[in-house]
C-alpha cells in the first residue's frame, strides 16, 4: 500500500502539470487563429496584385508585338538595302578599278591585289546570277588584263633585279674554306628582300588564280640566264686578271692566307730547259711560257667554274623553293640549270676533243691539262649529285659521262705515251754529239713527274680500262699499283729505246758515256722525286737495277779503246826514266789522263746539275768534248 501522503503529493504534481499543459494549449490555439488571420490578409493582397498584373499584361503585350514586327520590318529593309548596295557595287567594279588596273601593280601590290579580288568576286556573282549580262564580259576582260599585268610585273621584277653574281663574291663563296683562316659563310643574295616578298606574293596569287604555269617558265628562263651569265662573268674575270690576282677577293683580302691558290704543275713542252740538244730560243721560250700561263689560267677558270656552278645551283634552288610550289620545284630547277650545265659540259667535251687531237699529234704533254680537271670533277661529284638530286636522269648523267670520257682519253694518252717512248725512232742527227742526256729521257722523266701530283687520278684512269673484276670496284691501293706498274713500263721502254739509240754512236766510249749519263739522270730524277717510292710499290729493286746499269756502263767505258790508250801509258814499261833534278817537260800524257778522269767526273756533275742550267751544260759540254778529243790526239 502507498502511503496517503505520497499519493496526495503525487496527485497535486500531476494536476499542476495538467494545468500548465492546458495553458500552453490555449496559447497555441490563439497563435493559430492570429496566423490564419494574417494568411487571409496576405492572400487578399496577392489576389489584388495578380489582378492588377493581368490588367497590365493585357495592355502591354499588344504593344510589344507591334514593336517587334516593326523592328523585323526595319531589319529586312536594311538587309535589302545592303544587298542592293552589294549588287550595285558589282556593276561599278569595272569603273572603280579601272584606274588602278591600268596603272599596274608597280609600287602598290597590296592595293592592286585588293582590286583584283573585287573584280574576281564580280565575275563570280555575274556567273552565278546573271551569266548573260554584258557586265560579266566587262569584268572578265578586266580580270584577264589584271592577271596579264601581274605576270608582266613578275617578269619585270625578276628581270630588273636579277643580276649576275660578281666574280669576287663567287670566289669568296667557293674558296672560303681553303683560302681563309677564319671560315665564313658567304651568302649569295640574288634579289632584294622587299622585291623577293613581292615576287613570292605574285607567285602565290598566280598559282591559285592564274590557272596556268607560264610564270614558272618565266622564272626559270630569267634565272637560267643569270646563272649562265654569272659563270661566264667568272670566266671573263680569269681572262682579265693574272692567275694570282684573280683568286684574291678584296672583300675579305685581309683574312686570307698569304699563300695564293696553287696552280697546276707546269707541263713539259712549255717550260723547263730539259730538251737535250734542241732548245728553244729566248723569244720562243718566252712565247711558250706565255702560252703555258694562259693554259694554266684556262684550267683554273674551268675548275673554278665547276665549283661555282655547284654553289650557284645550290643557291638558286634555295631561292626557287620560296617562289615555286613544291610539286613543281624539281622540274623547274632542272630546266633552270640546263643552259649553264650544258655549256660547262660542252667546254669539258672540247677539252676532251683537244686532248684527243693532241694524242693524234703525239703531243702527250698537252693531255696533262685534263688531270687537274678530272681530279676536281671527281672531288666535286658528291656535291654535284646532291645538288642535282631529283632532276631528270639525263641531267644527272652528264657529269659522270664527262668523267668517263676524260678517264678514257687520259688512259689512252698514257698508253700511247708509253708506246711512243718505246718506238721513238733512232735518228743520228737527233742524238747529242757529246753523249749527254737525250731529249727523250728528260721529257719522259718530266712527264712521269707530272703524274705525281695526280697519282689517284692517273691510277683511276688506268683502272677504268681494266676488265678484271678487281677493277670494277677498284680501290686507291689498286690504282696505285697500276700506276706503279705503268711507270715501270715507261722506264723499261725508255731503257730499251736508249739502248737502241746508243748503237748510233760508233765510238764505244761515247756510247758508254751516253748510256751512263742517261741512266744516272733517270736514277737521280727518281730519287729526287717520289717516283722511286711509287715504282717500288710493285718493283722494289728498281734502284739497284739502275745502279747496276750505271756501274756496267762505267766498266764499258773503262774497257773502251780510248781508255785502254790511257792505261797503257800508266804501265811501268812506258814510264820514262828521270834523272834527279830533271824537270818534267812532257808529262802531257799524265795530265791528259787526269783531264780525262775529270771529264768523267764532270760528266757525273753535269748529269746532276742538268735540270738546273742549260747554260752550264753548254759550257761544260764544250770543255768535255775538247778534252776528249785531246786525249785521243
Amino acid at each position: 500500500m502507498i502511503p496517503t501522503e505520497d499519493a496526495s503529493a503525487r496527485k497535486r504534481e500531476i494536476e499542476d502539470k495538467l494545468k500548465q499543459e492546458q495553458e500552453t494549449l490555449s496559447f497555441i490555439r490563439e497563435s493559430l487563429e492570429k496566423s490564419d488571420q494574417l494568411t487571409k490578409g496576405m492572400v487578399s493582397i496577392l489576389s489584388s496584385f495578380e489582378s492588377r498584373l493581368m490588367q497590365l499584361e493585357n495592355s502591354i503585350i499588344p504593344v510589344h508585338k507591334q514593336t517587334e514586327n516593326l523592328q523585323r520590318l526595319q531589319e529586312n529593309v536594311d538587309q535589302t538595302l545592303s544587298c542592293l548596295d552589294h549588287v550595285i557595287s558589282y556593276y561599278h567594279v569595272a569603273k572603280d578599278t579601272d584606274k588602278i588596273i591600268r596603272e599596274g601593280p608597280a609600287g602598290r601590290l597590296d592595293e592592286y591585289l585588293a582590286c583584283i579580288a573585287k573584280i574576281q568576286k564580280a565575275v563570280e556573282y555575274f556567273q552565278d546570277n546573271n551569266p548573260d549580262s554584258p557586265e560579266l564580259n566587262t569584268v572578265k576582260a578586266r580580270f584577264e588584263r589584271g592577271k596579264e599585268l601581274l605576270e608582266a610585273e613578275f617578269r619585270s621584277l625578276l628581270t630588273r633585279y636579277s643580276k649576275p653574281v660578281p666574280p669576287v663574291l663567287i670566289l669568296d663563296a667557293i674558296g672560303g674554306d681553303e683560302d681563309m683562316e677564319v671560315q665564313e659563310d658567304v651568302t649569295l643574295e640574288h634579289l632584294p628582300e622587299a622585291v623577293l616578298q613581292d615576287i613570292i606574293c605574285i607567285s602565290a596569287w598566280l598559282l591559285e588564280y592564274g590557272r596556268n604555269q607560264d610564270f614558272m617558265n618565266v622564272y626559270f628562263q630569267v634565272r637560267s640566264s643569270q646563272l649562265d651569265r654569272s659563270i661566264k662573268g667568272l670566266k671573263e674575270h680569269f681572262r682579265k686578271n693574272s692567275a694570282t690576282s684573280a683568286l684574291h677577293s678584296p672583300a675579305v683580302q685581309t683574312k686570307r692566307k698569304e699563300t695564293p691558290t696553287k696552280k697546276p704543275p707546269k707541263r713539259p713542252g712549255f717550260d723547263h730547259d730539259l730538251r737535250g740538244v734542241k732548245h728553244l730560243s729566248d723569244d720562243k721560250h718566252v712565247a711558250a711560257a706565255g702560252k703555258d700561263d694562259v693554259l694554266d689560267i684556262e684550267i683554273d677558270s674551268y675548275i673554278h667554274c665547276i665549283s661555282a656552278f655547284v654553289k650557284l645551283a645550290q643557291s638558286e634552288y634555295a631561292l626557287l623553293t620560296e617562289i615555286i610550289p613544291e610539286h613543281h620545284q624539281k622540274k623547274t630547277f632542272d630546266s633552270l640549270i640546263q643552259e649553264a650545265l650544258d655549256n660547262l659540259m660542252l667546254e669539258g667535251d672540247n677539252i676532251v676533243s683537244a686532248a684527243r687531237r693532241a694524242i693524234m699529234r703525239h703531243d702527250y704533254s698537252a693531255v696533262l691539262t685534263i688531270f687537274p680537271i678530272l681530279r676536281h670533277l671527281k672531288q666535286t661529284k658528291p656535291d654535284f649529285d646532291t645538288t642535282l638530286q631529283g632532276t631528270a636522269a639525263s641531267t644527272k648523267n652528264k657529269l659522270p659521262a664527262l668523267i668517263t670520257s676524260m678517264e678514257s682519253i687520259g688512259a689512252k694518252a698514257l698508253e700511247e705515251f708509253a708506246d711512243s717512248i718505246k718506238n721513238d725512232p733512232d735518228k743520228e742527227y737527233n742524238m747529242p754529239k757529246d753523249g749527254t742526256v737525250h731529249e727523250l729521257t728528260s721529257n719522259a722523266i718530266l712527264f712521269l713527274q707530272q703524274l705525281l701530283d695526280f697519282q689517284e687520278t692517273a691510277g683511276a684512269m688506268l683502272a677504268s680500262q681494266e676488265s678484271s673484276s678487281s677493277a670494277s670496284s677498284y680501290s686507291s691501293e689498286f690504282s696505285r699499283k697500276l700506276l706503279s706498274t705503268y711507270i715501270y713500263k715507261v722506264l723499261g721502254n725508255l731503257q730499251l729505246n736508249l739502248s737502241n739509240k746508243a748503237k748510233v754512236y760508233e765510238d764505244p766510249a761515247l756510247r758508254a758515256i751516253f748510256l751512263h749519263n742517261n741512266y744516272n739522270y733517270i736514277l737521280k730524277s727518281l730519287e729526287k722525286s717520289e717516283l722511286i717510292q711509287l715504282v717500288a710499290v710493285t718493283h722494289k729493286k728498281v734502284e739497284g737495277s739502275y745502279r747496276e746499269l750505271i756501274e756496267q756502263e762505267i766498266q764499258n767505258y773503262q774497257r773502251s779503246h780510248s781508255w785502254l790508250k790511257v792505261t797503257e801509258h800508266l804501265t811501268e814499261r812506258n814510264i820514262p826514266a828521270f834523272q834527279p833534278g830533271t824537270k818534267v817537260r812532257r808529262s802531257h800524257t799524265h795530265t791528259h789522263t787526269h783531264t780525262d778522269t775529270d771529264t768523267l767526273t764532270h760528266t757525273h756533275t753535269h748529269t746532276h746539275t742538268l735540270t738546273h742550267s742549260l747554260a752550264h751544260r753548254h759550257t761544260h759540254t764544250h770543255r768535255q768534248t775538247d778534252t776528249h778529243t785531246h786525249t785521243h790526239t
